[in-house]
């Protein structure tokens, strides 16, 4: 681990203050702590325009107004939360106007880390092309925590990362590796796979030997583990196969998850945001904080 307060500093993305706020910056501050990274408090305020003549100094009065009420009633209490809770962590604290979206993903090209809440745990509002929080994770140049309010089921620990095969996600997989290093947990590796083109539908059509591919996959994932079993000998690590749609079976194995490990596919444009992509899914339905880890050299 670093020295707290080196290099470059978890970011954290705050609409409001109170409760849902503060379970954010909670578990910013924790893996701040766990990472020895100083943290940094962004509110974003959209700016107001005016729309007659001589009402755009009043607009941006205005919008002044909201960006030192923000700064009061917002960041102030919730950097008060750190310096009490967390002494160790360096903070600060800033409110800006701008495009959430955009903003969070231009700031976090400076970011070790960007962590937002999903809406209804004390992150921004849904835009009419999905959440601000999916634009982040899907568009930052950093990995992005999105947290999520726990829905019921064992409160674990260990960490789960969701791999596909043959496109393994390595930075994905690296990212939970050393995560569950770092907390101490144990790592499950979870691949879920099913396709309508693999029920025969008509005569003559023969059932796939299932067997053989599960044989299949898990030697090529049991490679993947091998060649890091050198780095972390002592890491327990499992690797579950299962026959279901991805995005089940990571929702199932969240349940008993500390954090559930994604990779973001290295896409442009609105494919970007396709609905039913396995880690847009998993956005909405995990049980615990979803890590989304963009491909190294990603552009976005």
């Amino acid at each position: 681990m670093t020295e707290a307060g080196a290099g470059r500093p978890v970011l954290v993305g705050l609409e409001q203050a109170g409760e849902p706020g503060a379970v954010v910056v909670r578990y910013a501050a924790q893996h701040a702590a766990l990472h020895g990274r100083p943290l940094r408090l962004l509110h974003i305020e959209r700016a107001e325009r005016g729309g007659l003549p001589g009402s755009a100094a009043e607009a941006r009065q205005r919008t002044q107004a909201r960006v030192d009420q923000a700064m009061a009633t917002v960041l102030a209490p919730m950097t008060e939360l750190v310096q009490a809770e967390f002494p160790q962590v360096q903070v600060a604290a800033e409110a800006v106007t701008g495009h959430a979206a955009e903003t969070l993903v231009e700031r976090s090209a400076e970011a070790s880390w960007l962590i937002v809440g999903h809406r209804g745990t004390g992150g921004f509002a849904r835009l009419p092309l999905g959440s601000v929080s999916w634009q982040a994770a899907t568009h930052a140049h950093c990995p992005v925590i999105v947290i999520r309010p726990r829905t019921g089921g064992t409160q674990g620990h260990r960490v789960v990362v969701g791999v596909d095969v043959p496109d393994i996600p390595q930075e994905a997989l690296d990212l939970a590796y050393a995560e569950a290093h770092l907390r101490g947990v144990g790592l499950l590796i979870v691949h879920g796979s099913f396709h309508f083109s693999q029920v025969p539908t008509g005569p003559g059509m023969a059932v796939p030997d299932f067997e053989v591919l599960d044989q299949s996959l898990r030697k090529t994932l049991e490679a993947e583990i091998a060649k890091r079993r050198e780095q972390y000998p002592d890491l327990p690590v499992g690797l579950h196969l299962e026959r279901i749609r991805p995005a089940t079976a990571l929702a199932e194995a969240s349940e008993y998850a500390g954090l559930l490990v994604v990779g973001s596919h290295a896409r442009s444009g609105l494919r970007r945001l396709m609905l039913g992509s396995v880690s847009a899914e998993a956005l909405h339905t995990a049980a615990c904080p979803v890590a989304v880890v963009p491909p190294s050299g990603k552009k976005a």
